[in-house]
């Protein structure tokens, strides 16, 4: 009978929803300087086949942010990055970013350099 029970308690616990961890301190400062590093930029933000300035990007992509917060689905900058900075969630189109004098690229390269320099900058 004990056999059972362990089988069971096994079985409850891979049924059950894993729980996701909100993101620490780091994680909520490079997610907030992402956001933010399009606003108040020259860069230009395309989503669904049409360009918005930095201030409707960073709009967007708070409230998408705060939705995934409240469904616990982002605790790293490179989920944010993932889940919310990369892709339209109604049409699956990937996001594009244009800053003058670059060439225009993918969102999600476009946050992952970003990234990258966040981590990389000296204090």
């Amino acid at each position: 009978m004990s056999q059972r029970i362990s089988m069971m308690l096994a079985a409850l616990l891979l049924a059950a929803p894993v729980a996701h961890a909100a993101p620490g301190p780091q994680a909520q400062r490079e997610i907030a300087q992402l956001i933010s590093s399009l606003d108040g930029s020259q860069c230009r933000f395309q989503r669904n086949g049409r360009w918005h300035d930095g201030s409707d990007a960073r709009a967007h992509l708070q409230r998408k942010y705060d939705y995934l917060l409240k469904k616990d689905m982002v605790d790293s900058a490179e989920q944010f990055i993932e889940r919310a900075a990369s892709q339209s969630s109604m049409s699956g189109k990937p996001y594009r970013i244009q800053c003058p004098g670059q060439p225009e690229q993918t969102a999600a390269a476009w946050f992952g350099a970003r990234l990258q320099a966040l981590r990389h900058r000296t204090p």
